[in-house]
């Protein structure tokens, strides 16, 4: 593993700023490289993501030929609170880039949740963008052969079935077996204050859960990216060539609002905050916001005892959900868009929905909600009525287990 340390003088950062960039400072392409803030911050002891770490990671990039895995969250920020996309930031600065790698909801982060996104020719830098949702979730022998390194930038939130760790697991295995370095770019957890939630089971796993580990799992993509790669979880235990450039002045339990949704149903960071939660219902026939604008911030569905609730919506067919579950109907639920910051996860929502059903056999998908959950058991738990507190002791042996793993990999506080 290989840790690039900071460089603490603002004089330094740009020497090496001009150094990296060839000293090309007149030209207008260069003037609007100047805009970008290689402290990623203006203030003294601010956060500093990995991607603005440009003096850091750009030699590492220079006269290669590289694979970017990217979407609308990878980007650089300015000064001037703005930003720029990596990759237009990497071609400004003369980088060779063969391929854009997609995850789900693709490039832009527009498509549905499970839609299947195409390969395609991105319009503004004419670059291949090679969707890892579409034909394959894993890059091919063919896709990647031609490239000396791998970048991956994508903003997480740290919930298992979040599928842009299982595309992290999946990129790191095809480069570990083709010999192809990978720089992971680390980014916050907006939900990296705790861990809690059922641990996923060998026999469940999925693109919704790849490794056994806990729902809400408390780190960084860069921190995960090392356990996956020390812990022996890819296939047949390959090792990839992996160098993570860290977060500078963050800790797992700073505040962070993610400046840009990281995907379609998550706007805001009450949404964020409540999909560890909520992105339970996705197993079931209750809908959790999709369809309205309040995604993971409210329940509902039409077979839900209408004395039991006050609050009502309509899903309909909006951005990042073509077709939403109980689509044009009344749903009767519970609004929680003003429920603040988690600290946990928690199953009272989905248990009053449970026990406010007309018919409880039409909660459940049952392939779906052992994927979301990881294991049969919480499915079986809420229907012999076990209450909340009761359900979560079952949690904490493997929770404490993975505590131990967890450690060995933390970068930060």
């Amino acid at each position: 593993m290989m840790f690039l340390s900071g460089i603490k003088s603002t004089f330094l950062l740009w020497f090496f700023v001009l150094i990296a960039c060839g000293n090309q400072g007149k030209t207008p392409e260069s003037a609007s490289k100047n805009t970008e803030n290689t402290s990623g911050s203006l203030k003294k002891d601010s956060l500093v993501i990995a991607a603005n770490r440009i003096p850091d990671y750009l030699p590492m990039l220079r006269n290669k030929k590289v694979g970017i895995v990217a979407n609308q969250t990878s980007v650089i920020f300015k000064k001037d609170n703005s930003y720029t996309h990596l990759v237009d930031s990497l071609l400004n600065h003369n980088i060779e880039i063969k391929n854009v790698f997609s995850p789900e909801h693709g490039f832009r982060g527009k498509a549905d949740a499970g839609e299947k996104v195409k390969n395609s020719i991105d319009t503004k830098t004419g670059l291949p963008i090679i969707s890892l949702h579409g034909k394959n979730r894993k890059p091919t022998k063919k896709q990647i052969e031609n490239l000396d390194i791998v970048v991956f930038d994508i903003q997480d939130v740290g919930v298992r079935f979040y599928t842009y760790i299982a595309t992290l697991q999946l990129v790191m295995e095809a480069c570990a077996e083709n010999n192809i370095p990978i720089l992971v770019l680390d980014r916050p957890n907006p939900n990296a204050h705790y861990i809690d939630g059922p641990t996923m089971e060998a026999e469940n796993t999925s693109f919704l859960g790849m490794t056994e580990i806990p729902l809400v799992y408390g780190m960084t993509i860069g921190e995960y990216a090392q356990m996956i790669n020390e812990e022996g979880w890819l296939t047949n235990k390959v090792k990839a060539s992996l160098t993570v450039i860290p977060l500078q002045n963050w800790t797992h339990t700073s505040n962070y609002n993610l400046p840009i949704r990281p995907s379609p149903n998550l706007p805001n960071a009450t949404a964020i905050s409540l999909y560890p939660s909520l992105g339970l219902f996705e197993g079931t026939n209750v809908n959790a916001g999709r369809g309205t604008e309040f995604q993971f911030q409210r329940y509902g569905a039409s077979f839900l005892d209408s004395t039991q609730y006050s609050f009502k919506f309509w899903p309909r067919p909006n951005f990042g959900s073509k077709n939403p579950k109980e689509d044009g109907k009344k749903c009767y639920g519970k609004d929680l868009s003003d429920i603040k910051k988690m600290n946990e996860v928690t199953l009272k929502w989905l248990i009053d929905a449970y026990n406010n059903a007309y018919n409880q056999k039409d909660v459940f998908l049952k392939s779906g909600f052992t994927k979301h959950a990881g294991t049969e058991q919480l499915q079986q738990q809420i229907e012999a009525k076990k209450t909340e507190k009761e359900i979560k002791e079952t949690w904490q042996p493997a929770i404490e287990k993975f505590k131990k793993i967890r450690k060995k990999y933390l970068l930060y506080i």
